[in-house]
């Protein structure tokens, strides 16, 4: 275990993939996060002490380069999908991504993995700028480096079928907001995949990742329901209804001085749910990489299966239907 990897945010959603498939290839793991104590389930992805959870803070030069010294490799995982505090979309996901890369830079580290997302700056959302700026930022100071786009991003701990599978337990009717727009959905371990390839100095520049088939978000809630095996009535609101509703959110949160925060809908996001979330034409993806993406009906039933009536008991109600007494 002579190389080391840093990996920004690694025990996130995406990160804590990376961080066991890297543990995997031999390397020494440190996962910067800004609460290590709550990231100690990382240790046991690797042999004792080849990961290892360590405090940092993207919004800070000296702690960024703290956590890289002695690094082989770095990628950066670190986003938000809503403001929050001093953690904005400017100061994490550009100036946060900027900073993580000009370190490097100056550090001599030879390879750096950015994740990104597939977002149209055209929607002057602020999520879509910062991650644009992001990129930029560096690319300018590595520009080896890769940069991984992908589209909604599912798996066992999503936020994006968890949550509506969860929302559909609560009555008759689902409600959502832009049920036309599509969405390409990939699996967390496939994008995992491809950040490793680029860790390991396989591929490097932009890729666009995206799952084998589209839909609109309507047509994955339906195929979500068929799985949690429930009856919804799915109502598309309109956007102006979304509005609204990300306005009293984000009021409550405003009167409350953020004790309410709100995670539920955001104005910015509203301005995403407007425009298709899927790999461009021409862009470079998985077939470029040699890995074959996996379906989300080829996953959905191992973790949603908890959002059933009866839960795991479901499939024992089903067969005892067929029995003969």
């Amino acid at each position: 275990m002579s190389k080391l990897v840093t990996i920004y945010g690694g025990s996130g959603f995406v990160g804590r993939h990376i961080a066991q498939r890297m543990a995997k290839e031999g390397w020494r793991v440190r996962v910067a996060v800004r609460r290590p104590n709550e990231a100690m389930f990382v240790k046991p992805y690797g042999s004792v002490g080849q990961v290892e959870p360590v405090f940092c803070n993207v919004r800070d030069d000296a702690s960024v380069a703290g956590v890289m010294a002695g690094a082989d490799a770095v990628v950066n995982c670190v986003g938000i999908l809503s403001d929050r505090g001093k953690n904005t979309f400017d100061s994490v996901q550009h100036e946060g991504a900027e900073r993580i890369a000009r370190i490097a830079a100056e550090q001599g580290v030879a390879t750096m993995v950015h994740l990104s997302a597939i977002a149209d700056t055209e929607t002057e959302s602020d999520y879509a700028t910062s991650k644009a700026l992001g990129e930029e930022g560096v690319l300018q100071h590595m520009p080896n480096a890769m940069i991984l786009r992908p589209s909604v991003i599912f798996g066992q701990d999503d936020g994006f079928y968890n949550r509506f599978a969860s929302m559909s337990r609560m009555g008759p009717v689902l409600p959502i907001i832009g049920g036309d727009t599509k969405f390409q959905p990939v699996f967390v371990d496939d994008v995992a995949q491809a950040a490793v390839k680029g860790v390991l100095g396989q591929a490097e520049g932009v890729y666009e990742l995206g799952g084998p088939e589209v839909k609109t978000l309507r047509g994955w809630i339906d195929e979500m329901l068929a799985v949690v095996q429930r009856r919804r009535g799915v109502v598309n609101l309109p956007f102006w209804v979304g509005n609204l509703m990300a306005f009293g959110l984000g009021a409550l949160q405003t009167v409350t001085f953020g004790l309410v925060h709100n995670s539920v809908l955001t104005k910015d996001q509203v301005k995403l749910l407007r425009v298709d979330n899927v790999v461009a034409e021409g862009a470079k993806g998985f077939d470029d990489l040699g890995i074959r993406p996996l379906a989300p009906e080829t996953i959905m039933p191992d973790y949603l299966w908890r959002y059933r009536p009866s839960g795991q008991y479901d499939a024992i109600k089903d067969s005892a239907r067929n029995l003969k007494i």
